[in-house]
This record gives C-alpha cells, sequence and structure tokens, in this order.
C-alpha cells in the first residue's frame, strides 16, 4: 500500500453516493460526511501501526500519514500540519432548563429519574452510569467513585443531591432484593431482572422519555454536555469541571467557553465597562 492508495480511498470516500445532485443539507457535500471518512481513515492508520509494531508481517512503515507537512520550515509531519480530512468543530446542543424538567417528568421509574441526574447533574458518561457499582455511591459525603472512566482513569465526583434521592427510592422500591450483581442500575422487569442494564436499554428508556417529553432530540451526552455548560455559566472554574469530566486534557473542556453564552456575556460586558470607563475621561479631557 502507498500513499497514491491513500489519496485514491479518499477520493472514492468522497464521490457521490446517490448522484451528484443530491447532497447533504448541513454541508452541502454529496460524499461521505467529514467525520465518517476520518474515522475510516483512523481505522486503516491503527491497523498499520499495529502490523508494523508486530515486526513479523513484512509491513516497517505506515503509509497513511497523520498530515500533511506544514509550509513554514522545520514543520515536522503530524504535528501542526496540515490533516488529510478537514472535521468541522461543531458545538454540541445543550437542553434548556424546562427540557431537563419535560425529560425528567416522563421518565416512569425512580431508577430512570437517578440515571438521567447523574448525567445532567453529575456529568457522568453513559458507560460511567452503567457502571457504578453500590459501594461506589457515598450517600454520606453526596460523591460518586467512578472507577471505570474513559482511558481507565478513576475520579470521585460529587452530585447533587437529588440524584441521591432519586437512587435512594430505586433501591429501596425498586430493585430486585434477589439481584446478584453489584452494578447499581439492573433491569426490573422480563426475563433479565436483576441482571446489569446495557447500553441499548439506556438509550431506549431515554429515546422513550423523549418521545412522551416531545423533544427532538435528548441523548446522554447531550445530558453531559448540558451539566457541564450549566455548571460553567454558575461560575464553576474551568479546571474544577476538567476533573469533574475526567478529561485528561483541558483543551477538551474549553468547548464549554463557546457553549455558556451567559457566561462569556457577562465577561464581555465587565470588560467593555471597564473599557468605557477608561475612554470617558479621555474623551472629556479632549473636549475641553
Amino acid at each position: 500500500m502507498t500513499a497514491a492508495d491513500v489519496f485514491g480511498f479518499l477520493a472514492a470516500q468522497r464521490a457521490p453516493r446517490h448522484g451528484s445532485r443530491v447532497v447533504r443539507l448541513d454541508d452541502g457535500e454529496a460524499g461521505l460526511a467529514a467525520r465518517t471518512i476520518a474515522r475510516r481513515l483512523s481505522s486503516v492508520r491503527g491497523l498499520y501501526a499495529y502490523l508494523c509494531a508486530r515486526d513479523d508481517t513484512g509491513v516497517r512503515r505506515n503509509p497513511v500519514p497523520a498530515s500533511l507537512a506544514a509550509r513554514r520550515p522545520g514543520a515536522r509531519r503530524g504535528r501542526g500540519g496540515v490533516p488529510l480530512i478537514r472535521t468541522p468543530r461543531t458545538l454540541p446542543r445543550v437542553l434548556a432548563p424546562a427540557e431537563v424538567d419535560a425529560l425528567r417528568a416522563a421518565l416512569r421509574t425512580h431508577r430512570d429519574r437517578a440515571m438521567v441526574d447523574a448525567m445532567v447533574l453529575g456529568g457522568l458518561r453513559r458507560c460511567e452510569v452503567l457502571g457504578l457499582r453500590l459501594e461506589d455511591v457515598n450517600a454520606g459525603e453526596r460523591r460518586l467513585f467512578v472507577a471505570e472512566g474513559k482511558g481507565g482513569r478513576q475520579r470521585i465526583v460529587p452530585v447533587s443531591a437529588r440524584f441521591f434521592a432519586a437512587v435512594g427510592a430505586y433501591l429501596e422500591s425498586e430493585r430486585p432484593a434477589g439481584s446478584a450483581t453489584r452494578q447499581v442500575f439492573v433491569v426490573l422487569k422480563g426475563r433479565r431482572r436483576g441482571e446489569p442494564l446495557s447500553a441499548a436499554g439506556l438509550d431506549e428508556i431515554l429515546d422513550g422519555a423523549r418521545a412522551r417529553a416531545g423533544l427532538e432530540r435528548a441523548t446522554c451526552h447531550q445530558l453531559r454536555h448540558t451539566c457541564f455548560t450549566r455548571l460553567r455559566e454558575a461560575g464553576m472554574a474551568l479546571e474544577a469541571i476538567q476533573a469533574q469530566a475526567g478529561h485528561a486534557s483541558i483543551e477538551s473542556t474549553r468547548l464549554y467557553l463557546h457553549l455558556a453564552s451567559d457566561w462569556l456575556e457577562k465577561e464581555y460586558l465587565r470588560a467593555a465597562e471597564a473599557i468605557e470607563a477608561q475612554v470617558a475621561p479621555v474623551a472629556q479631557t479632549a473636549l475641553r
């Protein structure tokens, strides 16, 4: 496989799928979306990286470059270069407070409300909610121990009392007493009663509540984004949000600077008032 094959692969991915006159409304392209192409290219690059690491396959170099060399002298390929696929950096959608209330009201069990509260109040990921064990819930200190975070990172996060009220009601009145698993959230009905709830099961619960609430869209990750956006708008420091979110890099957390529009507006108005206070005396002196 050569670099020419890589570029041929990219050209094939960009080719029209349903005729040149059929395009997507969001970006006007006829081929696959940039994120889809980038994901496929990353898979091919990862395969060749594995073959190179084995050292017994005859593959000595990865034919898929991470990026093209930049124009400036001395720039290293893959660091600051031009990416082969430019993916748009779009801001995720967050739910308004009224939408969160409507979604929560449409949930039918204490279990479901506890899971949604863990995401919208604590910022947990879907896999982290489903991975919670009974010993991870510290109701006395209102904290959760996340043992299976992204990238294997563990953390302890505080969560609102509303979550602990919901999970307490679930454990007391809904969770099957004979369940053998240590996972907090389990199936309540059917053949799998008492077994750990799956990701598909949580998605099904959320989709049903979203439809009953009349919301266009409400995903687990949107609930997480909503949590951190509201925390930032309330003045929580970016470093604290990084720790709460379990981000390895604060660059991932900076996203919420753009989502928290109320915070941005307040910061701008504060700075603008300071500038105007400095300009006003100068203007009055010039008029004299």
